[in-house]
């Protein structure tokens, strides 16, 4: 997923934030909480109010992220 998620961010910079959390890191057991966190990946899309647009665990093919990340941003994929 990792080169999936890179090109993704590189192709949206400025359009959507890309935040990578460390999940063995007891400081992030709050968002983890909240979040729903249970497994490795695991990816929320959250939208510019805050809310939980979508998320995903395991892998996913990029053309179902991006799409995912059109809508969000209120465009056509």
């Amino acid at each position: 997923m990792r080169p999936i998620v890179h090109g993704l961010e590189a192709e949206y910079w400025g359009e959507v934030d890309f935040v990578y959390l460390d999940v063995d890191d007891p400081t992030n057991d709050t968002i983890k909480e909240r979040y729903g966190y249970i497994a490795q990946p695991y990816f929320i899309l959250i939208d510019a109010d805050g809310a939980m647009a979508e998320s995903w665990f395991g892998s996913r093919p990029e053309d179902e992220i991006k799409t995912s990340l059109e809508n969000l941003l209120n465009r056509d994929s």
